[in-house]
C-alpha cells in the first residue's frame, strides 16, 4: 500500500518534470488520483472524503493565501508607487565592491524579500538589480538562487514554517526554533558561496572573509532567539534586516579601502541620486509597519496577543475519525496585518484608493494559479492524512531505510520542493509524513519535521518554477538548462551536508533541548 500512496506524488514527478505541465493542473489531476485512492483502495467514505478535502480549501485560504495576496500586494504597490526603486538605489549606494553587492542585495535584501513576500520575488527582484548594475545575468541568478534557499523556511511571513506547524500539529515557536537550528551552519556557509560565486573562484575571499562572516552569523544568530520567543513570522525579517545594518557598516567601514579592477562597479555608482531621509523612510514605510504590527501583536506582547486571540474559531470541518477542529483567527493573523500596512504605506506614498485596487485585483489575477495549487496539495494533503495514505508511506519510507531515516529526510523534502516550486506545498504534502516515520523509528518529531524545511529549501531553487522565474528576471529566457547546470553542483553539496548533520546530530541535539 505504501507504494500506492505515493501515486499522488509519482504523478507530480511526471507531470512536472517529465509533461511539463502547469503546476495547477498537475495539482488538481493529482487531487482526483488522491480522491480516487482514498474512496476505492483505503475505503474512505465519502462523506469523510469530501469533508476532508474542503478543510484543505478552508485551511489554504486562511490564513496561507490571505498572506500570500497580502504580502504580493504589498510588493507590487510598492512598484506602482515607484517606492522600490528608490530601495534599489539607496541599496546599491553602499559600496562599489561588486563581492559586497552581492552580499547586501542578493543576501541581504533577497532575504528580506523572501521574509516579506516570497513566490519568487526573493529571486526576481535581487537578480534584475544586480544585473542591471553590470553582473553578468547568469551569475546574478546563480548568487540569488543560493541565498534563497535557507530563508524559503520563513517566507511570505513565515508562513511554510506555519503551515508545517498546523499540518503536524507542532509548536510553532519550537518547531521555529529547531528549523533555524538546522540551518545554522548553512546561513553562515552561503554567504561564502555566494561570493566565491560572484566574484569567480576562490580569489573572490580575498579581502571579504570579515565583512561575510559577518553578514551571516548576524543573519542566523536574531533569527534563532526570534524563533524561540517570537514565532516563524518575524524570524528571517529581522534576522536579515540586522545582517543588512550591520554589512553596511562594514562596507562603510572599509570604502576606502582599495577595491580590485575586477570587482569595482565605480562606473554605477556615479549614475546614484542623493536620496533625503524622508524619502527613504516613506519608500520604507509599509514594510516598516509590517514589521512593527507583527511585533506588537506577537506573543512577545501577551497583553495584545491576548485580547487580540478572542477573536478566533475552532471548527470541526472534516468528519475523519482522525480529524481535529481546524482553528481560525480572525484578527491577529499575519495577513490582517500586512493589508493594513500596504494601504497605510500606500496612503503615505500618495496611491489613491483606484491604485490600490487596481493592484489588489491585478494581485489575485497573478496569483490565481497559485491559489489553485496550494488549495489542491491542502486537500490533497488533509485526505491523505486522514485516509492513512501518509503512514502507509511513512512506514514504507522506514521499512527500507529503518533507523537511517533521518539520513535520508532532508532528500525527501528536497524532492517534494523540486516537484512543487513551493516550501508551503512541500510542507503541505510531506509534512506529516515526516513526523509519522519520526514516531515509528523514535526520533524527536521536531527534528525530523524541520528537516522536511532543511530539504525543501534546497530542492526549491532548482525546481522548474524557481529556474523559469529566475532566468526570466535577467532575460536568459530559453536558458534554463545553464541555470540548473550552474546550481546543481551546490545544491548536492548543499543536500549531503544537510542529511549527514540531521541524520548524525538527529540522536544527540533533539534530547539536550528537550524536543519530543
Amino acid at each position: 500500500m505504501g507504494i500506492l500512496a505515493m501515486l499522488p506524488i509519482i504523478w507530480l514527478i511526471v507531470a512536472l518534470t517529465g509533461l511539463k505541465m502547469a503546476g495547477h493542473k498537475a495539482c488538481l489531476i493529482a487531487l482526483v488520483i488522491t480522491i480516487v485512492e482514498a474512496l476505492f483502495l483505503w475505503q474512505m467514505p465519502a462523506i469523510d472524503c469530501a469533508t476532508s478535502a474542503v478543510e484543505g480549501f478552508a485551511s489554504a485560504l486562511w490564513p496561507i493565501i490571505l498572506v500570500i495576496i497580502a504580502a504580493i500586494f504589498t510588493y507590487n504597490l510598492t512598484l506602482k508607487t515607484g517606492a522600490m526603486d528608490v530601495i534599489k538605489q539607496m541599496l546599491t549606494g553602499v559600496s562599489a565592491d561588486q563581492r559586497v553587492q552581492v552580499l547586501l542585495i542578493g543576501w541581504c535584501f533577497g532575504g528580506f524579500m523572501e521574509g516579506m513576500a516570497g513566490f519568487g520575488t526573493a529571486i526576481a527582484i535581487p537578480a534584475s538589480m544586480l544585473a542591471a548594475m553590470g553582473i553578468n545575468p547568469l551569475t546574478a541568478c546563480l548568487v540569488c538562487m543560493l541565498a534563497n534557499a535557507f530563508p524559503t523556511a520563513f517566507g511570505s511571513v513565515g508562513i511554510p514554517t506555519v503551515t508545517l506547524s498546523n499540518v503536524t500539529g507542532l509548536d510553532p515557536l519550537l518547531l521555529a526554533f529547531t528549523t533555524v537550528l538546522q540551518m545554522v551552519p548553512f546561513m553562515i556557509l552561503v554567504p561564502f558561496l555566494m561570493v566565491i560565486v560572484g566574484g569567480g573562484g576562490l580569489k573572490a575571499l580575498k579581502g571579504m572573509v570579515g565583512i561575510t562572516l559577518v553578514s551571516g552569523v548576524t543573519f542566523v544568530a536574531p533569527q534563532l532567539a526570534v524563533a524561540r520567543f517570537i514565532g516563524p513570522e518575524l524570524a528571517v525579517i529581522v534576522g536579515c534586516v540586522v545582517s543588512l545594518g550591520c554589512t553596511i557598516l562594514m562596507a562603510r567601514a572599509r570604502k576606502n579601502a582599495p577595491v580590485p579592477e575586477e570587482y569595482n562597479m565605480k562606473s554605477g555608482q556615479g549614475q546614484a541620486k542623493a536620496i533625503d531621509g524622508r524619502t527613504a523612510l516613506v519608500s520604507w514605510m509599509p514594510f516598516i509597519l509590517i514589521f512593527a504590527l507583527l511585533l506588537v501583536t506577537s506573543k512577545l506582547a501577551a497583553p495584545v496577543n491576548n485580547a487580540l486571540a478572542v477573536f478566533s474559531s475552532s471548527i470541526q470541518i472534516s468528519t475523519s475519525a482522525n480529524a481535529g477542529a481546524t482553528s481560525f483567527s480572525w484578527v491577529n493573523t499575519p495577513g490582517i496585518w500586512i493589508f493594513l500596512a500596504a494601504i497605510i504605506g500606500g496612503l503615505i506614498q500618495k496611491a489613491s484608493g483606484k491604485v490600490m485596487w487596481e493592484t489588489l485585483v491585478a494581485t489575485v489575477k497573478q496569483m490565481s494559479k497559485t491559489i489553485v495549487t496550494i488549495m489542491s496539495v491542502l486537500a490533497v494533503a488533509k485526505i491523505m492524512t486522514y485516509c492513512g495514505m501518509i503512514d502507509n508511506m511513512a512506514a514504507l519510507f522506514v521499512g527500507l531505510t529503518g533507523s537511517f531515516f533521518p539520513f535520508v529526510s532532508p532528500i525527501i523534502g528536497a524532492l517534494g520542493a523540486f516537484i512543487t516550486g513551493s516550501g508551503t506545498s512541500t510542507e503541505v504534502l510531506l509534512g506529516a509524513l515526516q513526523t509519522s516515520a519520526a514516531e515509528q523509528i523514535g526520533v524527536s518529531s521536531f527534528w525530523l519535521a524541520a528537516a522536511n524545511s532543511t530539504g525543501a529549501g534546497i530542492g526549491k531553487v532548482i525546481s522548474p518554477q524557481c529556474i523559469a522565474t529566475a532566468a526570466a528576471a535577467v532575460g536568459l529566457v530559453g536558458q534554463d538548462s545553464k541555470l540548473l547546470g550552474g546550481m546543481i553542483k551546490w545544491v548536492v553539496l548543499e543536500l549531503v551536508l544537510a542529511s549527514l548533520i540531521i541524520g548524525l546530530l538527529g540522536g544527540i541535539l533533539p534530547p539536550i533541548l528537550g524536543l519530543a
